[in-house]
């Protein structure tokens, strides 16, 4: 997959109190620009734990579960597009499906 936006996850593992996530994220790019996802059922069997959600977004567990990651499937593309990166609290107030925070 072609990951786009990756700057959005190095911003926020850069950030004061989220360097927890600079194993982790880098961890899950890396994977992903390996990945050839074609679809949904794909990802799932990579990532048990991955949520499948509207709008073909997906939500990742990072670090542990600690932060959230959203990001918007083009399968047909081979994009995967990083929409969000964030704490559990952030990420209840967003709407998973339209947010556009990279």
């Amino acid at each position: 997959m072609r990951v786009i936006a990756k700057s959005t996850l190095v911003k926020f593992w850069s950030r004061p109190g989220h360097a927890d996530s600079k194993g982790a994220l880098p961890s899950w790019y890396d994977e992903a620009i390996k990945a050839s996802w074609e679809r949904p059922q794909d990802v799932k069997a990579q990532y048990r734990n991955a949520s499948i959600c509207g709008n073909n977004r997906e939500v990742f567990n990072v670090a542990g579960n600690k932060y959230r990651l959203v990001v918007e499937m083009q399968y047909r593309a081979g994009i995967a597009w990083v929409k969000f990166v964030g704490t559990h609290a952030q990420y209840d107030k967003i709407n998973v499906e339209t947010v556009n925070e990279y």
